[in-house]
This record gives structure tokens, sequence and C-alpha cells, in this order.
């Protein structure tokens, strides 16, 4: 199913404790035509991303921190990576508020319960623009 990224079909990591979330958006994911892949906490979602390479990762706020240490995105980041991270959480509202997206090291933030349709178009917006989405 061409999603409208060129020939190749786009990965998305999620990254969520809540085997519910990952599988309402897998759902929606997939049947929009996105490769899903999965991960439970911030380590291994970290280890899958390295391993995996996706096109985009869409990581719970609380599994980020609960992590000691810096972010998945952070830590992706300083090795090099440019796999754009975006939050999904209940408290992403209130953090946005007080930190820059940037201060965070992601690409963007959806509240939850994210609208699977709006991070659809996110991702196929952002990954049909990205120089390493090609």
């Amino acid at each position: 199913m061409n999603i409208g990224l060129g020939s190749k079909r786009r990965t998305v990591l999620l990254v969520d404790s809540d085997p519910h979330a990952r599988a309402s958006l897998r759902a929606a994911l997939e049947a929009a035509g996105f490769s899903v892949g999965e991960a439970a906490n911030g380590r291994e979602g970290e280890r899958t991303a390295l391993r995996v390479r996706p096109d985009a990762i869409l990581a719970d706020l609380m599994i980020e921190s609960a992590d000691p240490g810096a972010s998945i995105a952070e830590r992706l980041k300083s090795i090099g990576s440019r796999i754009p991270v975006y939050i999904v959480s209940t408290a992403a509202e209130a953090l946005v508020g007080a930190v820059g997206l940037d201060e965070l090291g992601v690409s963007g933030v959806f509240l939850k319960p994210a609208d699977p349709a709006i991070v659809i178009q996110t991702l196929k917006t952002r990954l049909a623009t990205s120089p390493f989405g090609e």
C-alpha cells in the first residue's frame, strides 16, 4: 500500500508502556500503510530504534521522564541519528507550555488520546519532506 511517500514503506516505532495505546496506534498506522514496531519502555525503544532505524518514533512522555539520564530523543541525537521523535502523552500539554520542543529534542507533540488521523497526516507530511525519509 502506497502512503504517498515514494515506493519505500515507512516504519514507525511506538514506545509506550500501555499495550492498549500501542495497539490502537498500531492498527491505525498499519491501515495507513506504515510498518510498525513496538517497545514497552525507553531502553527497549532505544535498542530497537538503533537496530531497525525507523523513519519516526512515537514515544510516551511518561516513558521519557521515567528513564534515568537523557530522553530517547537526546540519546539518539547524540549518536548522530536524525530520526524524528514525537511525544504522545497526557502530560504533553503542560510540558510544551513550559519547555520548547527544541529543548526536548523532539519533532512534535500529540496529546493523548492521540487522534490517529492527525498522527498519520503529520507523519506523512514530515516523512515526505525529510531528507532521510527517501
